[in-house]
């Protein structure tokens, strides 16, 4: 990565000194110019008309969106699918690329974790609103009682409860641990008292001794051994929900490794999308250089490559075993009332990406930045087509019904992607954008390296 990163009028490669400066100076020292507050304030205004929305849905009741009879699932289920599809491919970066030791993941993991943790979370919001009566949410989880009344285990709800949980804890955890030198570098570099208390509280007495490395890197390891696999078995959870129902279009044996692929392809699709501005807004291109970009578009067309290989394996199992139902539900996905959904996807999801196969268009951020948000909204239309277009036209003609979303389906969606940018503009303004540390051991340089190493005695 050293020979990729350029020096910017330090010779050969950037010292120590010279890295914790560029990044403690985002946060520390930085004007935030009218391009930041403008977006904050977009994001802002969306988080608050989700929040409206909510308070209407408490007193109205799920009654607000489009749903109906047979279409009881649509734009909340989808939203909950997409984000936490979103969320898988950050700790993938950040834990799987540190198992296999890849250096070049040192720029990316810190906002990719950040991304991930917020998605999680704002994920988490749908279906507890789903419930129908959401402030009994706390009844989905075991907890002694004198009516003895327990969960229904059989229930996808009760697995997507425990799935999240566990994922967005573990996810919390590996995003704050991974943090802790860096909010000692910016408690030691803050300017005010306030600052300097509030990172010294966050980084926990952090001194950098040999026995605090020794401590993190183990617990760095043990929670990222823990992390990839929860990514497979979270989101082989949510696919589930689906595939254990006898509906057409839903009934499968591939869902599960569909739905990981599918996971991490938006998710290496928002990493791109979150990446590009900022790079650019901050002046990161010395450490986010063209070949984080390429690398990551690379792993987005791998990944890409696999969800198009779904897509064609459920076309060809529906013709192939001439099931009545599932090659009427297939016919009409492409040529039915939501066929513009379904090409769409095509076009996002298939057609698109394939641009990544030419060197020049991976080495592009603009294009790259195009193509990663036409990959996004592809992935939300695969969801919407997933859930409606295998409800709205059963086995029985008398129950097929359409689905028209309402404002406040819209409002839901649009809110939830404000919220999102509202914790995550927040956090690029406050907190340690890259991780410094990691960094710091990638492009130093190796005399200087060599001087930091602790001497064997």
């Amino acid at each position: 990565m050293s020979a990729s990163l350029p020096s910017e009028g330090i010779e050969h490669a950037p010292t120590y000194a010279a890295v914790t400066q560029a990044i403690c100076d985002i946060p520390l020292r930085r004007r935030f110019g009218q391009g930041w507050r403008a977006g904050f304030a977009v994001a802002l205004l969306l988080a608050l008309l989700l929040m409206f929305g909510i308070g209407w849905l408490l007193v109205r009741g799920v009654g607000i969106w489009g749903l109906n009879i047979p279409v009881a699932w649509a734009f909340a289920i989808a939203d909950y699918v997409w984000w936490i599809a979103i969320g898988m491919g950050g700790t993938f970066i950040s834990a799987a690329l540190l198992l296999v030791r890849q250096e070049w993941r040192s720029s990316l993991n810190r906002y990719a974790e950040t991304m991930t943790v917020f998605a999680v979370s704002v994920s988490g919001l749908f279906p507890i609103l789903h419930l129908g009566r959401p402030w009994f949410f706390y009844w989905l989880f075991p907890y002694p009682d004198i009516m003895n009344v327990w969960p229904q285990w059989r229930s996808s709800l009760e697995w997507d409860f425990f799935a999240i949980l566990a994922y967005l804890i573990v996810s919390i955890l590996y995003w704050y641990i991974g943090m802790i030198p860096d909010f000692a570098s910016l408690r030691d570099r803050a300017a005010s008292r306030t600052r300097a208390r509030v990172y010294g509280f966050l980084a926990l007495g952090w001194r950098g001794e040999a026995r605090h490395w020794q401590r993190f890197e183990k617990l760095s390891l043990i929670l990222a051994g823990l992390a990839v696999p929860l990514v497979f078995s979270v989101h082989s959870m949510v696919a589930l929900d689906f595939s254990e129902g006898l509906v057409p279009g839903w009934h499968s044996t591939i869902f599960p490794p569909f739905f990981v692929a599918g996971a991490l392809f938006s998710g290496f699709a928002m990493v791109l999308a979150l990446g590009i501005p900022m790079r650019r807004y901050l002046r990161l291109e010395a450490f986010i250089t063209s070949r984080h970009l390429e690398n990551m578009a690379k792993m987005m067309l791998a990944t890409g490559l696999v969800v198009d290989y779904s897509y064609c394996s459920e076309i060809f199992t529906a013709f192939y075993s001439m099931d009545r139902y599932e090659l009427a539900m297939t016919l009409n996905r492409m040529g039915g009332a939501y066929a513009w959904v379904f090409w769409g996807t095509i076009l996002c999801n298939v057609l698109q990406i394939q641009l990544l196969w030419l060197a020049r268009i991976r080495r592009s951020p603009a294009v790259l930045f195009i193509i990663s948000v036409g990959v996004l909204i592809g992935m939300w239309l695969e969801r919407f087509m997933l859930i409606v277009t295998s409800l709205y036209r059963d086995y029985v003609p008398s129950s097929w019904g359409m689905f028209y979303p309402t404002v406040w389906d819209i409002a839901f969606l649009a809110g939830s992607v404000g919220l999102f940018f509202v914790l995550f503009l927040t956090f690029v303004r406050v907190g340690p954008v890259i991780s410094m540390f990691e960094l710091r051991r990638a492009v130093c340089s190796p005399a200087e390296a060599a001087q930091r190493e602790p001497q064997p005695s």
